[in-house]
């Protein structure tokens, strides 16, 4: 017996057959073949990083600070916050909230809350505290002497998910550059030994010396910093030609005429699944967040033949960290020129309303809230009929469907297909039967209107793009 995921995601017992089995469920094996245990923090001090990363289940503690909306919306952002945390291996002990106009600027919550919170970790055993917030270096550094075990911050949890669901090249060079231009500014609240120098090269002296260790040589800061810099540069060279790649393939399809299709949305909203049931892709999906990085691109069919493509992309979150967004710029273009943009919501979550104003506000900085959206409410079996008559005064443009029971995957495809865009130019052409070529462009790249056989060949009215209309023009019946 094994364990697969369904196309919404969520995860069941089934039989291997060799019949069935698709790319999606052999990464999902791959994933899931070495599981996290806990119980390790002690025995595994001196493991490597990737035995760390794959063992070591942290026993960790949230905590986050309310400052403005409802008590609900406090409580769901610390429920992401949380699945956040198990989607990275861990195992989520506590949760606090604190209500605070804005954060403290020394140790983000307030004294009373840190010792507060100092009691807790002591208490529960926890090894890692989680803010669901980004925190400056100061406060990452006070506030760990306070607790007096490590802390991250919201930014650096979803950056470590990305680190280990990126499977591609691009992915994972995007990632890193992400992380370490996180890291960059935050590399004094990583360590006191960062301050110490190392001899041998660079300029001498400084704050930090001491005696035998004044004369030449370069703060073990300086150096670490000089070697990210040349790593993100490298980065940013790599990613560059990736991208005249991915523009490269991008020109072809357009020069080809074939319509473009995104599938944008809030992460573990079901976007794989979705693209599973409407092409038949095979991609992995899992009941995380942030379970597929890399975009997948397939053919799809309209009913009336012609050719479009469908992309499935990088989900989206709350305070979704700026460097991720810069980083996976070139990924997320494919839906700045999508010629529609199919956004989907899980019309289970608490808060859909939130996910919809998230993904939009990614949206708009990637320049894609200009493209036509089709508003898309998956998960319908999970959600009760109350919220879902809900969703429909909310949006009543929008389709409602579940990728799971396959609900409302028709109606789906024939929205998509009456908002691709039309071809411009209407002909009626004889097409020879030796042409057998230019009837099938026809077919694909086109609009078909009508179909007729004739003794002189094959009779079509269709609608076309200029350069194969170019093409048909020997072909034109009269009165074209």
């Amino acid at each position: 017996m094994s364990t697969a995921a369904d196309p919404d995601g969520r995860t069941g017992p089934v039989e291997p057959t060799d019949d069935d089995t698709t790319v999606g469920d052999l990464e999902l094996a791959d994933r899931h073949a070495l599981r996290r245990v806990a119980g390790l923090s002690t025995e595994l001090a001196d493991i490597t990083e990737v035995e760390y990363r794959q063992l070591r289940l942290e026993r960790v503690v949230l905590v986050g600070v309310w400052e403005s909306g409802t008590v609900t919306d406090a409580e769901n952002s610390i429920t992401e916050l949380a699945a956040l945390a198990e989607t990275a291996g861990s195992q989520v002990l506590e949760g606090l909230i604190q209500r605070r106009d804005r954060p403290d600027p020394a140790t983000y919550v307030g004294r009373g809350k840190v010792g507060e919170l100092s009691d807790v970790v002591l208490a529960s055993g926890a090894d890692t505290v989680i803010c669901d917030g980004e925190l400056s270096p100061s406060q990452l550094r006070n506030l760990e002497q306070r607790v007096k075990v490590k802390v991250i911050d919201r930014t650096a949890l979803i950056l470590d998910i990305f680190a280990q669901h990126a499977k591609s090249k691009e992915g994972k060079a995007q990632v890193e550059l992400a992380q370490l231009e996180y890291l960059l500014p935050r590399l004094r609240g990583w360590g006191e030994t960062l301050s110490r120098q190392t001899g041998g090269s660079g300029r001498g002296g400084g704050a930090g010396g001491g005696v035998g260790l004044r004369g030449p040589g370069e703060t073990k800061l300086e150096t670490d910093r000089r070697r990210i810099r040349t790593r993100i540069a490298r980065l940013r060279r790599e990613i560059k030609g990736m991208r005249t790649v991915r523009e490269t393939k991008r020109a072809r399809r357009t020069r080809n005429a074939v319509p473009a299709v995104a599938i944008a949305g809030y992460t573990n909203a079901g976007k794989s699944s979705l693209l599973n049931r409407i092409t038949g892709a095979g991609v992995l999906v899992e009941d995380a967040l942030f379970a597929t990085l890399d975009p997948t691109t397939r053919r799809a069919h309209a009913a009336d033949g012609r050719v479009y493509t469908l992309s499935d992309t990088v989900g989206f979150v709350r305070h979704l960290p700026h460097q991720i967004v810069e980083a996976f710029r070139s990924t997320l273009e494919e839906v700045a020129e999508a010629d529609l943009v199919v956004h989907v919501v899980d019309g289970a979550h608490p808060d859909p309303e939130e996910q919809v104003r998230a993904v939009r506000e990614v949206l708009a900085e990637v320049g894609a809230d200009r493209r036509p959206e089709l508003l898309v409410v998956n998960k319908i079996d999970a959600a009760s009929e109350e919220e879902l008559l809900r969703l429909k005064r909310l949006w009543p443009d929008a389709i409602f469907v579940s990728a799971r029971q396959a609900r409302g995957i028709d109606d789906l495809r024939a929205a998509i297909e009456q908002r691709l865009p039309r071809p411009a130019i209407q002909v009626s052409v004889m097409l020879p039967y030796h042409r057998g070529d230019l009837v099938s462009r026809v077919h694909h790249r086109g609009e078909v209107l009508g179909t007729r056989h004739t003794a002189a060949g094959t009779l079509l009215q269709a609608r076309v793009d200029e350069a194969l209309a170019a093409e048909l023009q020997p072909f034109l019946t009269p009165g074209e």
